[in-house]
C-alpha cells in the first residue's frame, strides 16, 4: 500500500512541468518512513500514507514541484520524533527546513496563555508564509487530506476541525484561487457539520440532474456550432454548484431548494490563437454568444483587465435560454482556467513578463504586506487576530480611484477612512473628512467600485476612539489601535499627574490600595483606564471619592457595582449574555470534566447553562456548547456566527449538547417577516398566532417603505418545530414573502 501511494507521488511529479529531482524526493521519503516508523493514523494505516497523500496533493492537484514536495513528505516529522529542525536543515536545506518548521505546531504563546491553539498555530504559519507562500499551500493541503478522513474522527473533534476548516481554510483557499480545494473543503465542512442537509441537497442534485443535463445539451448546441464555425479550439464543461453554495444561498435569500435558479453554468475553455490575444478572444466569443442569446444587462462581469485579489481573470455573461432560464456562462482561456482552479500556485507554471502575471504577483505581494501589518500589532487578541485575517483577507475587492486617477485596490464595504490609512499613515491620522466623487462626505462613508477619493486632513487633528467602529481593513484598524494606544499612555502620565496632585492636597498618596478603591467606584477595569478618563474629564474627583478611600460603600452601593461591573464585562466579552434569574446556580466545569461527553439540558437543570441572545437556542435546535473563561458553559445553535467563531479560536472548549425536554418549558424566538404592504397584514398574522396556536406577542416592531414591509416578532414558543409550525402559517398569509427566524 505504501510503495504504491509512493509510486502515484512519483508519477504525478514526473508528468508535471517540474525539473526532475526525483533524488531529493526519494531521500525525504525514505527519512519521513523511518521517522514515523510504527505509528498509526485513526483508520490503523501507517502514518506515512498522510505525508505520501498531502506530498500527492501537493504535486498533482496543486502543480507544485519537488521542494513542497519534500516539505509535505517532512511535515510531521519533527512532532513526536528526535528529530529537529538542524537535522532537517542540514539534510535538505535551510529552504525546505524554513518551510517544515512553519507547518508545525508551536508550543508557548505569541498572544499570551489563554490564547486558543489554532490561533497560535495559524500565526506561525503566517508568519512562515510572509517569507515562503508554500507554506500555506502545503497547509491547505495538509487540512484537505485530514478533512477526507474526517470520518475516522471522534464526532466532537469532527465538529471542531469542520468548523475551523469552514471559518479559516475554505475562504484561505479561496483567497489564494484554489477553487478545487475550496469547494471540495466548503462540501466537507458542510456535509460533517449538516449531514441532513447535505445529504437533501445532494439528493435534489441527483433527482435534477437529467434536466440539468437536457438543459446543457440544448443551450450549448448552438454554441459550438458557432466556436466550429469561428475556428476555435475550444471545450464547454457545464458547472454544477456545490452543495455548501446552494445551502449558502438557501440561508442567505431564505429560498427553498426549487427557488435555485443558477444551480447550472457553463464554462467555455478556448485555446488562443496567440497568447497574447487570449483577451480579444474572449470579448470576440461573448460577440458571438449575443448573436445566439438575449444577455442581461446587469449581470456581465469583466476581469479581464483588473483580475481579481486571487488572480482570478474570466469574462462572465447570463444569458437567457430557449427554455426560459437565465444562465451563466464563464469565457476564459487554457491560462486563465488553470489559474482560476490552482490560484497562485498555478503562477509556477505560467512564468513569463506580461502585465497580467505582474498584476497578479503584485496583488499577491499586497496581500502578504497587509498579513505582515496584522501580525505586525504589537497586542494582538486572538479573536480579534482572526477576524482580521476573516473579514479583510477574504473580502471581494473594490476599486476606486485616487485625485489622480491611480487605481487603488480595497476590500468591499471599506470607508473612506479605510482608504486614507490605506494611502498613508499621516492621512489617516490627520483626516477630518473625505470627497467622493467631488461631493464632501463624512469618513465612515462606504465607497463603492468605480468611486474617485479624495482625502482632506488638518494637522490638528487627532483620532478619535469612535473611528474604531467604522473603520473594517486590518491596515486601518492596526494603525488606529496602534494610535490610539500611543495617545492614551500620554493621557495615562497626564492623568496620573493630576490624581497624585488631588490625592496630595488631601493628605494621601497613590498607593495600590487607594487606586483599587477608586478603580472599583468608578467601574473601570484597570488603574491606566481610570488616569485616561481624569485626564479626558469623565471622572471628576470630589468628596465621594474621598469618602470611598476612607471608608469604602454601603453593601447596596457594592452590589450595584457588581452588577456594573458585569455588564460591562460582558460587553467587553461581545456576548450578550442572557440574564441570569435569581438562585440561578451555574455549572462550573472542573478539572474532572469529560469533555468528550455531550452535555444533556433537560428541564431539570436547564438553568445551569447560560443562553446567549446572539442566537437564543431553544429545544429542537442543532446546538453546541461552549467552555467560557469563567468555566461556565454557553449554548449556541450550530448555525450561529458567534459559534462558529468560538469554534475556530477555542475548539478545545467545544463541547457536543443535546435536548431532553419535554414540552413543560416557553422559551423566546423571533422571527422576522418581509412582504408586500396592505391593510390588515399584521391583523392576519396576530390572529394566527393568537387563534391558532394561542400565543402570546411579547414583542412587535414594523415598518414599512415604498409597499414593502418589515415586521420583527418576539414570542414564546416550547421547540423549534412548534415554530416551524408557526412559520408555515404565517408564510400562507396573501402578500408574504419570507418569514424566517433570527
Amino acid at each position: 500500500m505504501i510503495d504504491e501511494a509512493y509510486n502515484r507521488l512519483l508519477e504525478s511529479y514526473m508528468n508535471s512541468n517540474h525539473r526532475k529531482k526525483v533524488d531529493i524526493i526519494q531521500k525525504a521519503y525514505h527519512f519521513a518512513l523511518r521517522a514515523h516508523e510504527g505509528e498509526c493514523r485513526p483508520s490503523g494505516e501507517p502514518y506515512i500514507m498522510h505525508p505520501l497523500s498531502v506530498a500527492t496533493i501537493i504535486s498533482k492537484e496543486m502543480g507544485l514541484g519537488s521542494t513542497s514536495i519534500c516539505a509535505a513528505l517532512l511535515h510531521d516529522v519533527l512532532e513526536g520524533t528526535d528529530y529537529t529542525i538542524d537535522d532537517i536543515e542540514n539534510i535538505f536545506g535551510k529552504k525546505i527546513a524554513l518551510i517544515v518548521d512553519g507547518l508545525t505546531k508551536i508550543a508557548g504563546g505569541i498572544f499570551g496563555d489563554k490564547a486558543s491553539a489554532q490561533a497560535e498555530n495559524f500565526k506561525k504559519l503566517l508568519l512562515t508564509m510572509s517569507e515562503d507562500i508554500r507554506v500555506i499551500l502545503i497547509k491547505i493541503c495538509d487540512r484537505l487530506d485530514n478533512m477526507r478522513h474526517l470520518d475516522l474522527q471522534p464526532e466532537a473533534k469532527r465538529y471542531k476541525i469542520a468548523g475551523e476548516t469552514l471559518y479559516i481554510y475554505a475562504p484561505l483557499a479561496n483567497r489564494l484561487g484554489l477553487n478545487t480545494i475550496k469547494t471540495e473543503l466548503e462540501d466537507l465542512s458542510f456535509k460533517y457539520e449538516h449531514p441532513e442537509e447535505y445529504a437533501a441537497i445532494e439528493k435534489n442534485l441527483a433527482h435534477t440532474k437529467e434536466k440539468r443535463n437536457e438543459l446543457f445539451e440544448n443551450f450549448t448546441r448552438p454554441i459550438r456550432e458557432a466556436l466550429d464555425t469561428m475556428g476555435i479550439t475550444y471545450t464547454i464543461k457545464a458547472r454544477i454548484k456545490s452543495p455548501y453554495s446552494i445551502w449558502s444561498k438557501m440561508q442567505r435569500k431564505h429560498v427553498s431548494f426549487d427557488e435555485i435558479y443558477d444551480i447550472l453554468a457553463v464554462r467555455i475553455i478556448f485555446t488562443p490563437r496567440e497568447a497574447t490575444d487570449e483577451v480579444n478572444e474572449c470579448f470576440n466569443i461573448y460577440v458571438a454568444l449575443c448573436k445566439l442569446y438575449e444577455s442581461h444587462p446587469d449581470r456581465m462581469r469583466d476581469w479581464l483587465a483588473h483580475p481579481k485579489a486571487n488572480g482570478y481573470q474570466a469574462l462572465h455573461v447570463t444569458l437567457m435560454s430557449n427554455m426560459g432560464q437565465w444562465i451563466e456562462v464563464q469565457i476564459r482561456s487554457d491560462r486563465m482556467d488553470d489559474i482560476a482552479e490552482q490560484g497562485f500556485a498555478a503562477h509556477w507554471k505560467y512564468k513569463s513578463d506580461s502585465d497580467t502575471e505582474k498584476v497578479a504577483e503584485d496583488e499577491l505581494n499586497g496581500w502578504l504586506q497587509t498579513i505582515k501589518e496584522i501580525l505586525d500589532d504589537p497586542q494582538p487578541d486572538a479573536m480579534d487576530f482572526l477576524d482580521a485575517i476573516k473579514l479583510n483577507l477574504f473580502a471581494s475587492e473594490i476599486f476606486v480611484f485616487s485625485p489622480k486617477g491611480d487605481i487603488i485596490t480595497m476590500p468591499a464595504n471599506c470607508t473612506a477612512l479605510d482608504y486614507a490609512f490605506q494611502i498613508h499613515t499621516f492621512l489617516g491620522s490627520h483626516c477630518i473628512g473625505a470627497k467622493v466623487n467631488h461631493k464632501l462626505v463624512p469618513l465612515s462613508h462606504k465607497l463603492k467600485s468605480g468611486d474617485q477619493v479624495e482625502i482632506i486632513t488638518n494637522t490638528s487633528q487627532h483620532v478619535q476612539p469612535t473611528w474604531i467602529n467604522f473603520v473594517t481593513t486590518a491596515k486601518a484598524r492596526t494603525k488606529l489601535q496602534t494610535l490610539l494606544r500611543k495617545q492614551n499612555r500620554e493621557l495615562a502620565k497626564k492623568g496620573e499627574e493630576m490624581l497624585q496632585a488631588w490625592l496630595e492636597q488631601n493628605g494621601l498618596t497613590i498607593t495600590t490600595s487607594n487606586l483599587d478603591k477608586l478603580t472599583e467606584l468608578h467601574q473601570t477595569k484597570h488603574h491606566d483606564q481610570l488616569f485616561v478618563a481624569i485626564a479626558k474629564g469623565d471622572i471628576l474627583l470630589d468628596q465621594k471619592d474621598l469618602n470611598y478611600i476612607y471608608y469604602g460603600k454601603k453593601s447596596e452601593e457594592k452590589n450595584k457595582a457588581r452588577k456594573g461591573w458585569r455588564k460591562y464585562l460582558s460587553l467587553m466579552r461581545g456576548v450578550k449574555t442572557a440574564a441570569i434569574t435569581k438562585g440561578q446556580k451555574l455549572l462550573i466545569v472542573g478539572k474532572d470534566f469529560d469533555k468528550s461527553q455531550a452535555v444533556t439540558i433537560t428541564e431539570d437543570n436547564i438553568t445551569q447553562y447560560l443562553f446567549p441572545k446572539c442566537c437564543q437556542p431553544i429545544p429542537g435546535d442543532d446546538i453546541i456548547g461552549y467552555i467560557n473563561n469563567k468555566k461556565q458553559i454557553e449554548i449556541h445553535r450550530r448555525s450561529c456566527s458567534e459559534a462558529a467563531r468560538l469554534q475556530s479560536s477555542f475548539g478545545s472548549d467545544m463541547l457536543m449538547a443535546k435536548w431532553d425536554m419535554h414540552g413543560t418549558m416557553e422559551f423566546s424566538a423571533t422571527l422576522e417577516l418581509r412582504g408586500i404592504d396592505r391593510k390588515g397584514i399584521i391583523r392576519d398574522v396576530t390572529q394566527i398566532l393568537a387563534g391558532t396556536f394561542d400565543i402570546d406577542i411579547y414583542r412587535l416592531s414594523t415598518i414599512s417603505d415604498d409597499g414593502i414591509f418589515k415586521a420583527e416578532i418576539e414570542l414564546k414558543v416550547k421547540d423549534a418545530t412548534s415554530l416551524r409550525e408557526v412559520e408555515a402559517q404565517i408564510q400562507q398569509v396573501d402578500g408574504m414573502q419570507s418569514v424566517h427566524r433570527i
